[in-house]
């Protein structure tokens, strides 16, 4: 290629191309560009080929690679030739290093197009790496400014054909002399993201099925592992807990009755085996163990689980010898990784990367272990020997100590569990992989995430809302900000304000809980009671003082409260109890609050009874608060008419019933409304891309620039967004130039930062409707410049606008949340009391409608004092196209609009400022995994 717009040299190895992914079986696999010294290993994989692969990639019979096809293959500059390599574990008895097992390139045709090619190992066809190589080769093409692919492929390599077609991409082909040509537009299309993330969905889902559905439980201890000793112990209770759940599963296969996970223990010393080997077997290293299990694959693909109770060096090592028993994850209960500082991250990176290359998940390290109770599959790898029984509520959490008070919390209040699992360090597996799993799991009906820190927020978002209008998810996070990091944990730093996790939680739909009590009353209810189709509460009290301060915390909780309210009287008898509940019940309500403080006590409880009857018969949406119960009893447990039992939750006050009443009526209210649809205002996407990166081809990495109002009003014009024409003067006689210009009547402004939008320290004079008054106000605005800031500075002269409300709009790239949009009025009160809406694009137009309308001062937009409503839909169409151009442009630093006047009849920007710098976000545009 000798193209003048490629001089550029070979580039160094691009480092961010590598990249962990998921198949679409489940396993992982890793993907980097290819080197110089992958000849070797470039040619076993051509040679392992079989003949018709072969002929499909090079369209004749090819034994060998010649060396000079060798050398061009794997010497590429990165630039106008590049090629990616999906790379696996050497197999059984080999010693060679990695093994490729995909091969992706593409070669610059043109100045905006190339040609690509694939090749994929004849073993691993059929597993989705294809898609996953074109995702990523395309994202590589599209850094060096490749819009389009072509390839060439024959009509019989149908299996090629449908990687393209399946893509999503905009694309033609064309039949010529028995050949395919196939054209692709590499501009990520809605088509193209939608195909990407279902794909990404469906892989995570299967990698963490695996994590609970095995055949086998690998037990790695250190051979130096003391009797006694913390490890010991912590091996022995895992032992314990992986024979009793065995004992629970039932597997029926081939009518040959229970198949249950074999336990094998590796590496444990004599002394510490305090286990029968009726329950287990030991043996003394992995090797010895895959010398016994060799050709003991299950048919289903069903591979072992290994948990790791070892030190870390140890836990390292022994990844090889567990990929040789085809081990499909590993759990973790070890620590001295990354939580221990630099060298224990290095050991944690080491192992993850060996883990993957292999086609492993990682669990921890630190983790607490996992559980799933089904019908068909029971298996407890927790340190918990007596954990919370079968029911519907999966769970996730980190650290060790939040496993152990969620489990204990779950088995008090006598809830059960669907999966459960402790991610530790979350080196790998993370609370997105479990929601995703949760989406297609049908044991589970509710979700709940303890998250002590969140590593993707985007990518959680764009999962929860998916998860949230299927089944609910109630959410813990550490701290307000959820960025309390613990030791250990990767997160990118965070600059936007605290209330951005709150608002993007919100948009997902999910139910924020502030601490784990929290969490857990609002799983009870959502576990037994169905979704309330209102928020209108009617209230059954043991006395008439506890019913007004129920009915003022439902108020509280946004609920709608019944004028009337039933009292039960501590002697009233069951037949009075039960007719004055059937009347509240049988009212027109949505939900019931039921509270039983007797001040006398005693054992008959003639209104809880009468409650939980009243709830199974009516199906209405019922909490109690009934003194000395928590949790799911037996009092408030009752027979419906088809003969189901409902339990009405428990709680320990009346306000913790009505504080989970009335997040679960929210909940509700969300999914009934819906979540609206994406904001697409029409933009023209490709050219703002070309401007940015025109803009920015001679900028230094890690600066900013500080766009000119010129290029502002160029990029802006790209999604429909007009800044109202201004002129920068000098002097007053070319303030009445550009007045007479522009129109009058104008205002004036100063340009000087700290007098921008000033009014009330003169920074800004308005309604100037001739000459003399604009001569008057610029010596008077010139001579007050001087005097506060010591020098002159250039004032503006811009066309009046009818009058409305000033507002602000403003976009930052923060590096964890990426895009952050936020809207408010102008003017320091505004700033000074935070009355600032948050969103992350991409944006809805629910998610617009209610920034707009959250504010406490959005009363002004809506008629305020006489003031009529200004013009609402013009400012969400405002936002809609400020989120847009936040969402596409990853290299817009920083966007502000102020002011933006929103009259009767429109919204007008009145100035704009923007900053690009490089762009810092994940590709979204290819799967990978974290780490």
């Amino acid at each position: 290629m000798t193209d003048d717009a490629h001089e550029t040299p070979a580039s160094a190895y691009p480092l961010a191309w590598e990249a962990d992914v998921i198949l679409r079986d489940g396993s992982t696999t890793h993907v980097r560009p290819i080197r110089p010294e992958d000849a070797d290993a470039l040619q076993a994989f051509h040679v392992a080929q079989s003949e018709r692969s072969i002929y499909f990639r090079f369209f004749a019979p090819l034994p060998r690679l010649p060396e000079k096809d060798l050398e061009r293959f794997t010497h590429v500059d990165h630039v106008d030739r590049a090629a990616l390599v999906a790379v696996a574990s050497p197999r059984d008895g080999e010693d060679t290093g990695e093994r490729i097992i995909g091969v992706a390139r593409y070669d610059r045709t043109g100045p905006d197009s190339a040609e690509v090619a694939f090749n994929i190992a004849d073993s691993v066809q059929g597993r989705g790496l294809g898609s996953v190589l074109l995702e990523h080769i395309a994202a590589a093409a599209r850094e060096r400014g490749i819009r389009h692919f072509s390839a060439e492929v024959l009509p019989q390599n149908t299996r090629m054909l449908a990687v393209f077609r399946e893509a999503g991409y905009d694309l033609t082909q064309r039949l010529e002399d028995e050949v395919y040509t196939v054209t692709i537009d590499l501009d990520p299309t809605e088509r193209s993201r939608s195909v990407m993330a279902e794909r990404e969905r469906r892989a995570e889902a299967r990698s963490i099925s695996t994590l609970f559905d095995v055949a086998s439980v690998v037990v790695v201890a250190s051979p130096t592992t003391q009797p006694g000793s913390a490890d010991a112990q912590m091996i022995e209770r895992a032992i314990e807990a992986l024979v009793a759940s065995r004992a629970l599963t039932q597997r029926a296969t081939d009518g040959d009755g229970p198949q249950r996970p074999r336990i094998d223990v590796v590496g444990l010393p004599p002394a510490a085996r305090l286990w029968s080997t009726d329950e287990v077997t030991y043996h003394e290293s992995l090797a010895a163990l895959a010398d016994v299990r060799e050709g003991d694959a299950p048919d289903d693909g069903r591979g072992p689980l290994a948990v790791l109770a070892a030190p870390p060096e140890e836990a390292v090592a022994a990844v090889p010898g567990l990929a040789r028993l085809r081990t499909h994850a590993l759990l973790l209960f070890s620590e001295g990784f990354a939580e221990v500082g630099p060298e224990g991250l290095e050991r944690q990176r080491a192992l993850l990367r060996a883990a993957r290359t292999a086609g492993m998940r990682v669990v921890g390290p630190g983790s607490y272990g996992l559980l799933r109770a089904s019908a068909d599959v029971t298996i407890n790898a927790t340190l918990a020997t007596v954990p919370p029984p079968p029911g519907r509520i999966g769970v996730f959490c980190q650290s060790a100590p939040t496993a152990v008070t969620l489990l204990a919390t779950i088995a008090r209040r006598g809830l059960g569990l669907s999966s459960f699992l402790s991610a530790g360090n979350r080196a790998d597996v993370s609370g997105n992989d479990l929601m995703q799993y949760w989406h297609e799991d049908d044991d589970t009906h509710v979700a709940c995430l303890f998250l002590e820190s969140i590593g993707n927020p985007r990518k959680f978002s764009r999962i929860a809302r998916r998860l949230s209008a299927r089944k609910p998810v109630v959410v813990v996070t550490a701290g307000r900000s959820g960025q309390v990091v613990p030791p250990g944990h990767a997160v990118r730093p965070t600059l936007a304000p605290r209330r951005t996790l709150d608002e993007m939680l919100r948009q997902s739909g999910v139910i924020r809980a502030e601490n784990t009590h929290e969490m857990m009353d609002v799983a009870q209810l959502l576990d037994t009671q169905p979704l309330p189709p209102g928020r209108r509460v009617g209230i059954v009290a043991s006395s008439a003082a506890l019913a007004a301060l129920v009915a003022e915390a439902a108020a509280a909780n946004g609920l709608a409260v019944l004028p009337r309210t039933g009292v039960v009287a501590e002697g009233d008898d069951a037949a009075q109890a039960a007719r004055v509940v059937d009347e509240v019940f049988d009212a027109e309500c949505d939900a019931v609050v039921v509270v039983d403080i007797p001040v006398l006590g005693g054992a008959d409880r003639p209104l809880a009874r009468a409650a939980a009857e009243a709830a199974a018969r009516t199906g209405r949406t019922t909490v109690a608060s009934v003194l000395g119960r928590h949790g799911l009893v037996d009092e408030l447990a009752a027979t419906n008419p088809d003969g189901t039992t409902v339990h009405v939750p428990a709680y320990a006050t009346p306000e913790d019933a009505v504080r989970a009443l009335g997040a679960v009526a929210r909940y509700a209210a969300w999914r009934r409304d819906g979540f609206g649809t994406f904001a697409q205002p029409e933009a023209d996407t490709d050219r703002a891309q070309d401007l940015v990166d025109a803009w920015l081809a001679d900028a230094s990495a890690g600066t900013d620039l500080t766009l000119d109002a010129a290029r502002v009003d160029e990029l802006l014009g790209c999604y429909g967004l007009t800044v109202v024409p201004v002129r920068t003067v000098g002097s007053a006689d070319e303030a009445v130039a550009a007045a007479d210009e522009l129109g009058w009547p104008v205002a004036l402004k100063s340009t000087a930062e700290a007098l921008r939008h000033r009014a009330d320290l003169g920074g800004v004079r308005l309604g100037l409707t001739d000459a003399t008054e604009l001569r008057t106000a610029y010596a008077a605005m010139a001579a007050e410049t001087e005097r506060l800031l010591g020098e002159a500075a250039p004032l503006d002269v811009q066309t009046m606008v009818t009058g409305g409300v000033a507002c602000v709009v403003r976009s930052t790239e923060d590096p964890l949340f990426g895009p952050v949009v936020s809207f408010g009025l102008a003017g320091d009160a505004t700033d000074l009391l935070a009355d600032v809406s948050y969103g992350i694009p991409p944006l809805t137009d629910r998610d617009v409608s209610d920034m707009v309308r959250s504010l406490r001062a959005a009363p002004r937009l809506f008629g305020y004092r006489g003031i009529g409503p200004m013009d609402v839909p013009a400012i969400e169409d405002v936002l809609a196209r400020v989120a847009r151009l936040a969402d596409d442009v990853p290299e817009l630093r920083a966007l502000e609009l102020y002011p933006v006047v929103v009259s009767p009849h429109g919204a007008h920007v009145l100035a704009a400022r923007a900053t690009l710098a490089h762009g810092q976000r994940p590709d979204e545009s290819r799967r990978a995994m974290p780490g």
